[in-house]
């Protein structure tokens, strides 16, 4: 009978649309949890059996994830995480800058009462994993907070830009934030960004977010063995100071 077969068509095609998203979330979400190390090839089988369902969603969701930047098909090979190497995030940080800087003015136009309290709520998120020295849940939160605040420029553009483009770079800032205190001091970057939007302070706000990211960088630098102008430290240097001042802490 049509009219007792539609909403049954109906209830299946939503299934089978919403499958594959479902999975490209969870494996991206095991990608920036670290579950799924970076250049680890992913298996197609091995995942459409333990999410228990054919290989057509998950074979899908690759491509979801090639297109976000998060993976790689490579001919007669597979799927791999995508590796980005420190020169290709050097790059992405520098369109990072104006973007941040673009989201800090915006926000601050326009931000809600409602939102800015969401903002804060998120900062002390973080203060708290901060304080405990987890990472993951800094990490996890830091992600949910910047996302938020692309959100709330009302550019859906910009907000998928910007996604793919932490989507890159998230491995490097997950090594950087636990690098020489680096929770404590991008916790401290957060709650100032916050109050200058809540003053609606919007030129100050735009260069803070700029130059969050500006530390952030720093930060990936320090934790790769970089100078501040992005070039390797030369390891001979280091062992001559430290030959000549044997008692200076490096």
């Amino acid at each position: 009978m049509p009219s007792g077969d539609s909403p049954l068509r109906a209830l299946k095609l939503v299934q089978s649309s919403s499958l594959p998203m479902l999975v490209q979330q969870e494996i991206e979400r095991m990608i920036l949890a670290g579950e799924i190390a970076t250049g680890e090839w992913l298996n197609e089988s091995a995942l459409s059996q333990r999410f228990n369902i054919s290989r057509g969603p998950v074979r899908e969701a690759f491509r979801t994830l090639e297109k976000s930047g998060l993976v790689r098909q490579e001919k007669n090979r597979g799927v791999f995480v995508r590796e980005v190497s420190v020169e290709e995030a050097d790059q992405i940080y520098d369109l990072r800058e104006a973007l941040d800087e673009l989201i800090g003015r915006q926000v601050a136009q326009r931000a809600t009462a409602s939102q800015i309290k969401e903002l804060h709520a998120l900062v002390d998120q973080m203060e708290e994993a901060a304080r405990a020295d987890d990472v993951a849940a800094y990490y996890s939160v830091d992600l949910r907070f910047h996302d938020v605040l692309a959100e709330f420029t009302g550019n859906r553009k910009l907000v998928a830009v910007y996604r793919q483009l932490i989507n890159e770079l998230h491995l490097f800032r997950l090594r950087g934030l636990a690098q020489l205190g680096g929770l404590s001091g991008s916790t401290g970057e957060h709650r100032a960004m916050v109050k200058l939007i809540e003053a609606r302070k919007v030129d100050a706000a735009g260069r803070a977010f700029k130059q969050h990211v500006v530390a952030s960088r720093r930060r990936m630098y320090i934790a790769y063995g970089l100078d501040k102008t992005g070039k390797p430290v030369k390891s001979e240097r280091r062992s001559v100071r430290s030959r000549s001042n044997p008692g200076r802490r490096s």
